[in-house]
């Protein structure tokens, strides 16, 4: 840890000594170092510095040990700062924001640990066991299993904890009153974590052999509806709508064109990692759904733009994920919805109308669908697009007007 870490934020030689002299002045520089590292401008991390010192000397002062530093005691300094008559502190209240990144940044340390005011609500017993025997014999993602977890917990709350009293009426009742209230990719899914559930319950002797089969199949008819998606000049004014001069639309652009050129899922990008591009042979790795990696074809104006923003807007952090917030604090995104995010924006600002929902798969859509137009055959858009089975690629063939032309047949006299 550098010794001169506080002396990048403040001047003064005097107040760098009194903050290293303070109760606390180590945790103050190990801070400061984690506040340089995540990108935090001057300002704003000399903000958060002097908060952090202030909580230090109100905790002082109150005789609380730092490994006594709680949600509690984030709390009551919240309070103390709307009434504030510490000397050398400014009476005005600050953001609490930095005392929390304080605490934070001592219990990723090891040094405090942060139980909350509220004792956490624990997982049923139940599902935390059905989550390590699917890790432990399925191999399951910690993703797949944040997806089935809310439908679990509903059914338990419902039906209660004693999988021997479960029965088909009850278990069929639950799947059709959920899906009446969402979509079809919902009850789906609910019915695919619910089916699992008993088969964990079936395997461990807790239930009936055979109930997993009272869950009920969720209609959907795969051809029934149209892809929604954006004509080339749309996909085109999305593109060049990012700033290239900036950090931010430097890296938008590198995203919007994975989605449109290559046909990302949105999860895709964000687990996109440096190590996953080969330059030298002008591919990259995606891992996709259910963990199959696949390998393609870098063009050259996706690799120009990735370059251009790895160059002139990626922060400098050490950090292998590919795209990274550009505000501090510097990390990967947190979830696909912030691609959808760049999507949104991109959208509002070419002035083009999203014809449906889900703002990043829109582009993936359009690229299938400009394909398909151009003449590809489906086998070949399927590849692209990593289908595991023809007949989802199907859908796109409602949309080639010109071909649907051809075939059509005039109705015949009567």
């Amino acid at each position: 840890m550098s010794p001169t870490m506080l002396s990048a934020f403040f001047k003064s030689r005097a107040r760098i000594q009194a903050l290293r002299n303070g109760p606390a002045g180590s945790l103050l520089e190990s801070f400061a170092q984690v506040l340089s590292e995540t990108g935090y401008a001057t300002r704003v991390a000399r903000k958060h510095l002097r908060t952090a010192e202030h909580l230090i000397y109100w905790t002082h002062r109150h005789d609380v040990p730092v490994r006594k530093w709680n949600e509690q005691s984030l709390a009551r300094f919240d309070r103390h700062l709307s009434r504030c008559h510490c000397p050398h502190y400014s009476h005005a209240k600050p953001l609490v924001h930095g005392a929390r990144l304080f605490l934070t940044h001592l219990q990723d340390a090891r040094i405090i640990t942060l139980p909350s005011v509220e004792p956490p609500a624990h997982d049923p017993a139940l599902l935390s066991a059905f989550c390590q025997w699917m890790h432990r014999q399925r191999g399951s993602s910690e993703r797949t299993l944040y997806r089935y977890s809310p439908y679990i917990r509903e059914l338990l709350r419902r039906l209660g904890e004693e999988p021997s009293r479960f029965h088909a009426r009850r278990l069929r009742a639950f799947v059709l009153d959920k899906s009446r209230s969402c979509g079809w990719s919902t009850a789906k899914n609910c019915a695919k974590a619910l089916r699992m559930f008993l088969r964990f319950l079936i395997a461990e002797g807790q239930c009936a052999v055979g109930l997993d089969a009272a869950i009920p199949t969720v209609a959907h008819w795969r051809l029934a509806s149209l892809p929604r998606y954006l004509p080339p000049k749309d996909v085109k004014s999305l593109i060049a709508s990012c700033d290239r001069a900036s950090a931010v639309g430097r890296r938008d652009r590198a995203i919007l064109l994975l989605l449109a050129r290559l046909g990302l899922r949105a999860g895709d990008i964000v687990h996109l990692r440096l190590s996953d591009i080969d330059w030298k042979d002008a591919s990259i790795q995606v891992c996709g759904k259910g963990r199959r990696h696949a390998r393609l074809p870098l063009t050259q104006e996706v690799g120009q733009a990735i370059v251009a923003y790895l160059k002139k807007g990626r922060p400098q952090i050490n950090a292998d994920t590919l795209f990274i917030r550009c505000r501090a604090p510097f990390c990967a995104f947190s979830s696909s919805v912030a691609i959808s995010d760049v999507v949104d924006r991109a959208l509002r600002r070419a002035g083009v109308v999203r014809p449906s929902r889900g703002a990043a798969h829109l582009l993936r859509h359009s690229l299938a669908t400009s394909l398909l137009q151009q003449g590809a055959p489906l086998e070949d858009i399927a590849t692209i697009l990593r289908h595991r089975s023809l007949e989802t690629t199907q859908v796109y063939a409602k949309v080639d007007i010109p071909a649907l032309r051809q075939i059509a047949q005039p109705w015949p006299e009567v």
